[in-house]
């Protein structure tokens, strides 16, 4: 298990984080970026917790960034919401926070609070509450099996704070949530859930740090060996390569603060084989001649062919040569509770969740 993150581990991670995110959680370059200058400008690691060493009656928090991946990417950031939004969530509950938990490791989502947890001198814990990345607040395994969505806190790159002293439901933080950061200029730092170190052994999907920097020196050694990384990484997460091709159409659009849309990708050998892919910052549902291949929570990522660089949705563009990952989710993703919220009939579409081969709930 990992203990610390330091400049030699960042671009694994990077790596890593943006194929466990399915194409959203926002850019890994830019967060990659910002996480390097502070851990040169601190002059130390980043330390690394494990869950079952966060005392129970600790306070930890979730925290990420909020909004469209393609806004982050054009947005420049001041670089420190999330430490305004913690200091000023500390300071209204009059508690201070024991440890950073990351919201989701998928993407940038992955990074940025590691850039926070170097500017409160707090660790991160090793795990998150989603094992990927999902477009909506209430898409996590603490709210799902318990922890309640306030107080919660959001800053913009200003310096405004708003802090949500009650709230009726996750669904609806989500909602006050998405509107405000909209209000804020399409991205905002969140700190989202608060909870008592009890709650977090009790609903964190754990080790998926350890598991993104895995994933990325997989990636890394295959480009050493000049080995196209694809089999390698689908094998490493229990998964399949579920095709391969050019993509040669994409339809996206902003809409309510995500980016929704879908794209086709054609096989090399036989333009008419395609598969067609629809996205809500994230990748959801794989079909091929009318029949799903894959759904959410399972994790659909794209990743370039020849270097296995992951692909977010705000880059999908005509003519990339990708592989197409199909992964199993953790298990904590695949309960009936869990799949209320996140199952594909979640985001609209009348088919159930079929597990991945050999993905048992």
């Amino acid at each position: 298990m990992m203990q610390s993150v330091t400049l030699d581990d960042t671009q694994a991670i990077a790596i890593g984080a943006g194929i466990l995110g399915t194409g959203g959680g926002g850019s890994t370059y830019l967060n990659r970026l910002r996480l390097e200058n502070e851990l040169r400008r601190q002059g130390r690691a980043v330390p690394i917790l494990q869950a079952d060493d966060v005392p129970d009656d600790a306070l930890v928090c979730a925290v990420g960034g909020m909004g469209a991946p393609t806004v982050s990417n054009e947005k420049l950031q001041a670089g420190d919401e999330i430490h305004t939004a913690v200091r000023a969530l500390e300071n209204h509950l009059r508690q201070k926070i024991h440890a950073i938990v990351i919201g989701e490791i998928g993407g940038g989502n992955a990074l940025g609070p590691m850039v926070a947890a170097l500017q409160l001198g707090l660790p991160v814990v090793d795990g998150d509450g989603m094992g990927r990345a999902f477009p909506e607040l209430q898409m996590d395994t603490f709210m799902i099996y318990g922890a309640a969505p306030a107080p919660f806190a959001l800053a913009d790159s200003h310096g405004n704070v708003s802090i949500f002293t009650r709230i009726g439901s996750a669904e609806q933080a989500e909602e006050f949530a998405r509107s405000l950061t909209i209000e804020m200029g399409g991205s905002a730092a969140l700190v989202m859930p608060v909870m008592t170190g009890a709650q977090l052994k009790a609903t964190i999907i754990r080790d998926t740090v350890s598991l993104a920097k895995r994933i990325g020196d997989a990636v890394l050694k295959c480009r050493a060996g000049s080995i196209e990384p694809a089999e390698t990484v689908a094998a490493l997460c229990q998964g399949k390569v579920l095709f391969t091709g050019k993509i040669i159409d994409v339809e996206r659009r902003t809409v309510g603060g995500f980016a929704r849309g879908r794209l086709i990708i054609s096989a090399f050998d036989d333009y008419q084989r395609q598969l067609e892919i629809d996205f809500q910052n994230e990748n959801l549902i794989a079909r091929s001649n009318g029949n799903v291949l894959c759904t959410v929570p399972d994790l659909l990522t794209l990743v370039t062919l020849e270097d296995g660089e992951p692909i977010g949705t705000e880059s999908l563009r005509y003519g990339l040569r990708v592989a197409v990952l199909a992964m199993p989710a953790p298990k904590e993703l695949k309960s009936p509770a869990a799949l209320a919220v996140v199952g594909p009939r979640a985001f609209g579409y009348d088919v159930d969740f079929a597990p991945m081969p050999g993905d048992l709930l």
